[in-house]
């Protein structure tokens, strides 16, 4: 199993937004630079993100994004669904009548519960859990955002 480009860079996307919260509006073309991603790319990524409602738009001058709530309340596993869909690593995972087999199938079991560990992981960390890391390895490399 590979987590696409989309949810990797959405997720690089909401880490700048976390690290820049209570700044006011980010402007997407700010985001591609710090994080070297295509601004029409994030253009794309920004509206699943969106409409998950994990990030507002503001028009005018002073327009931009921002997170909709606290870096602390929004977990990796709602900016990774947003962005994947389904975390299921197979189909009968999340609809078990896709195969006539799933009552006798000994495999599924294994399937559920890897999925079920990945999406448990993703839940348990936060942005704020991000943004830590961040300042942490921006003190040690003299990096930043």
């Amino acid at each position: 199993m590979r987590i696409s480009t989309r949810a990797r860079y959405g997720l690089r996307l909401m880490v700048d937004l976390a690290v820049k919260h209570g700044k006011g509006p980010i402007l997407l073309k700010d985001v591609s630079r710090d994080q070297e991603i295509s601004e029409k790319y994030l253009s794309q990524i920004i509206i699943p993100l969106k409409t998950a409602g994990l990030v507002k738009s503001f028009r005018g001058a002073h327009g931009g994004y921002t997170l909709q709530r606290e870096p602390g309340t929004i977990n990796l596993f709602e900016i990774v669904s947003a962005l994947e869909g389904d975390l299921g690593l197979v189909e009968c995972v999340t609809v078990p009548t896709a195969c006539h087999r799933t009552d006798i199938c000994v495999t599924q079991a294994v399937w559920c519960q890897v999925s079920r560990a990945i999406a448990d992981t993703l839940a348990k960390i936060t942005l704020a859990d991000l943004v830590e890391k961040h300042k942490a390895l921006s003190r040690a490399h003299s990096y930043s955002i």
